[in-house]
């Protein structure tokens, strides 16, 4: 595939990702009763702490799905440079910091080993963000020294 096609399904899965993402959140009281009925009743007896758990996680989620359909599109505009890109960056780290905090929460309400695991990638994620968003201020920087010599 040619960078051209890569850029738009990229954009295509993201827009996909946010209105789909907007769904579940909006459903989330339904699924999460359904799935009461079908796990053991931990889930039951949690449904409003987990309910509002997932709730901002996937709020979270969405900020951070809003926060790359923006980045994409100084993608595809091919002027990825610039100091929205790592202000974008810096709110997806510290939205990341919050997913795992609240999954540390529910560590502590229902314990599973995939809570462990969700915990570790979105910390590693927050950080990830945050260095990247100071590459990117760096080279946002550098990108206007030199344009400003030209």
């Amino acid at each position: 595939m040619d960078r051209k096609r890569i850029i738009l399904f990229t954009k295509y899965l993201l827009n996909f990702m946010f209105y789909s993402g907007i769904l579940v959140v909006v459903s989330l009281p339904y699924t999460l009763r359904a799935a009461g009925r079908y796990y053991s009743g931990d889930l039951a007896e949690n449904y409003i702490s987990m309910l509002i758990i997932f709730f901002l996680s996937g709020v979270c989620g969405l900020i951070i799905v809003w926060q790359l359909r923006k980045m994409i599109s100084t993608v595809i505009g091919r002027n990825c440079f610039v100091e929205d890109n790592s202000k974008s960056l810096k709110v997806m780290g510290r939205v990341a910091f919050v997913i795992a905090v609240l999954f540390l929460i529910k560590m502590f309400i229902l314990p599973t080993p995939a809570t462990l695991i969700i915990i570790l990638t979105f910390f590693i994620a927050g950080l990830f963000s945050h260095v990247l968003s100071l590459v990117f201020s760096e080279a946002v920087y550098y990108k206007e020294e030199n344009d400003l010599t030209i």
